[in-house]
Order: C-alpha cells, then sequence, then structure tokens
C-alpha cells in the first residue's frame, strides 16, 4: 500500500485517495481484540495516521508533523487503553499489571 497521512480528521494516501474507512476498520479490529485480550497497554508506531500519539505526519507528506492521534491510537485511549510508543515503554508501572498465571 502506498504511505498514508492524516488531515482534517481523514486519512489520504500518497496519491490523494481517500483511504479513512480501511483505517478505520482496522481501529475497530484492533479495539475489538484488545478488549478480548483484556489490553490495558498498546505500544504503537509513532507518527503514523493508525498508530501515532501525540503528533502525527501533517498529511503533506513533507515530513512535517502536527499534534494528534492517528485513527487507531485516538480510539484504544477512548476505550480506556494506554498507549505508547516505543521510546515511552518506562512509563508502564509494572506494579499495575495483572500476573499471567
Amino acid at each position: 500500500r502506498l504511505p498514508g497521512e492524516k488531515r482534517d480528521g481523514r486519512v489520504y494516501d500518497k496519491s490523494g485517495a481517500d483511504v479513512t474507512e480501511p483505517y478505520a476498520r482496522g481501529a475497530e479490529a484492533a479495539l475489538r481484540f484488545a478488549k478480548i485480550t483484556g489490553c490495558r497497554y498498546a505500544v504503537l508506531k509513532e507518527r503514523s495516521p493508525s498508530c501515532g500519539s501525540g503528533m502525527v505526519y501533517d498529511g503533506s507528506f513533507t515530513g512535517k508533523l502536527v499534534p494528534g492521534d492517528g485513527l487507531t491510537a485516538a480510539l484504544l485511549q477512548e476505550n480506556g487503553i494506554m498507549v505508547l510508543t516505543a521510546d515511552r515503554l518506562s512509563e508502564i508501572n509494572p506494579c499495575e499489571t495483572e500476573a499471567t498465571p
């Protein structure tokens, strides 16, 4: 697939096609899986239109970042799942996680 970036709440690929629907379906699938598995934390790729948390590419495909969250990151956060990037893993408190039998 072509690279995608988020602009005005929608996701567009580099050719200019609106690809929001497949991204939204992916976000819903991730949320369903997270709920089934009891997920409390998600480590996602920074800056992407799906997984970005805090900063995402602005949709111009020039590398410019703007404040915001990707579709999956936003949906998970709205449902109480803490979204982190790999450089923020230290924010997970192991005392809060449940032990796996």
